[in-house]
């Protein structure tokens, strides 16, 4: 399937692949479901892999790798990796969920990384994730509008409008009903709501479950031109889906055999892992091995030795795509006063210079020649020296596997909040380009 031709067609697309995807859990099995709609296949990690050429994807809890390895792919072929992340933050349910006092039925909720506070309040929640049986299986589940954080009314509080502070544990508790805490159980609510082929699910099973609280309005287009997008989750959905996209375009031009991308091609990998909010330090985050075990086992399953291996690692690049900031007309003074990105002015370059980015000279060499050859501007993002730069799951790819890497995204006003602002065009720009990134000759 070729990329959406057009960019109100993909926007559309990453609208219907956001509301699909409210926790980590939903994004990677939407995310494998349209892979294997494309033809791709399944793999289990508890089973040996013997087919090596081929279109494949693996579900690591909330992370999702998926790989094109072509025919004439050998031991010493490298990879050409776009990566990015499916969490956002958020709420996460905490144990003994079930709370309320004065009547109101209340959900106990620990912050997940670093939301936005106040975007989070009188908006229609949904409580999504998945639950984890006594017997080891495991159910998505997704509530629909259930849950909201209620302000204050301005008339308790005449001060509010000069100054709203929120404190984490006693006002980001947010209500579902009315009653009595000891009459309702949030995880049979939950029990009630999984998705699939309708089997009751018996709340007393679940052994665990990791389940966040996302925003349920649609995604929409706006602006004087229709020029603005707005959803949840666009940090870092878009980029997911970008990579998503891509990855099955690229499949089916390569279908044809080496010929189709001018020869030898790389073995093209998607990377979408977990846990990047809250620092990437886990199973299915970029601080473990999931990529690491995957990029080996492809290697052994075209013979590499570890000599080979390490060959194949120093000719592969990771472009590393994580959304970013544009430039904000009521605080301009918060950005760089030279480097200004905006919306629609194509995908940004993101610098540092103490590697909170991974991008260097040879990063910003091969994102300036993908972009021209796709034919899409772009535009570099640089932080105010006073101003504290963010990170990504660049640096971390790029010291644990030692491959380059370089840091782009999509830019974006309202990041981490529950309702993000990005332009139409960028997302499909992104996915253009990444398109072509998968099919490119390795450069030293």
């Amino acid at each position: 399937m070729p990329l959406h031709s057009s960019a109100a067609e993909h926007i559309r697309d990453l609208g219907d692949y956001v509301s699909a995807s409210p926790s980590s859990f939903h994004a990677a099995h939407e995310g494998a479901r349209r892979l294997a709609e494309a033809g791709f296949t399944g793999l289990d990690e508890l089973q040996p892999w013997e087919a090596t050429a081929g279109k494949f994807y693996v579900i690591r809890d909330g992370a999702l790798i998926a790989w094109v390895t072509p025919g004439d792919a050998g031991p010493t072929t490298g990879f050409n990796i776009l990566g990015a992340h499916t969490d956002s933050p958020s709420f996460k349910l905490k144990p003994k969920p079930t709370t309320g006092r004065f009547g109101w039925l209340q959900a106990g909720v620990e912050v997940y990384g670093g939301p936005l506070l106040n975007s989070w309040l009188d908006r229609e929640l949904q409580l999504a994730g998945r639950l984890v049986m006594l017997d080891d299986t495991q159910h998505l589940t997704a509530t629909g509008p259930l849950l909201r954080f209620p302000q204050l009314a301005i008339h308790l509080d005449r001060a509010m409008n000069e100054g709203l502070t929120l404190d984490k544990q006693q006002h980001m508790n947010p209500v579902f009903g009315l009653g009595d805490p000891g009459g309702e159980d949030l995880l049979a609510v939950l029990a009630r709501r999984v998705a699939g082929d309708g089997v009751p699910v018996d709340p007393a099973r679940i052994g665990g479950y990791d389940v966040v609280i996302a925003d349920t309005q649609q995604p929409a287009v706006f602006g004087v031109r229709s020029e603005f997008f707005a959803s949840g989750r666009l940090d870092n959905l878009s980029a997911t889906h970008a990579g998503i996209t891509a990855l099955i375009a690229h499949a089916d031009a390569s279908d044809g055999g080496p010929e189709a991308s001018g020869g030898t091609a790389p073995i093209a990998v998607l990377a979408a892992f977990d846990h990047e909010e809250i620092g990437s330090a886990s199973r299915s985050g970029a601080c473990g091995p999931v990529l690491e075990d995957i990029l080996v086992r492809i290697s052994d399953g075209l013979g590499a030795s570890v000599s080979q291996r390490r060959q194949a690692f120093a000719g592969s690049f990771c472009v590393s795509a994580d959304a970013g900031h544009a430039v904000h007309p009521n605080y301009a003074e918060r950005h760089d006063p030279v480097n200004r990105p905006v919306l629609n002015g194509g995908p940004l370059l993101k610098i540092n210079a103490n590697q909170r980015y991974a991008t260097d000279a040879t990063g910003a060499a091969l994102w300036a020649r993908l972009c021209g050859e796709a034919g899409i501007p772009y535009q570099e993002f640089v932080s105010n020296n006073v101003m504290p730069c963010g990170s990504t799951i660049g640096p971390l790819t790029a010291t644990r596997l030692g491959i380059r890497t370089v840091d782009v995204g999509v830019p974006l006003l309202s990041m981490h909040s529950a309702r993000e602002l990005c332009g139409v065009e960028d997302p499909h720009r992104l996915a253009r380009v990444t398109e072509l990134f998968f099919g490119a000759a390795a450069h030293a």
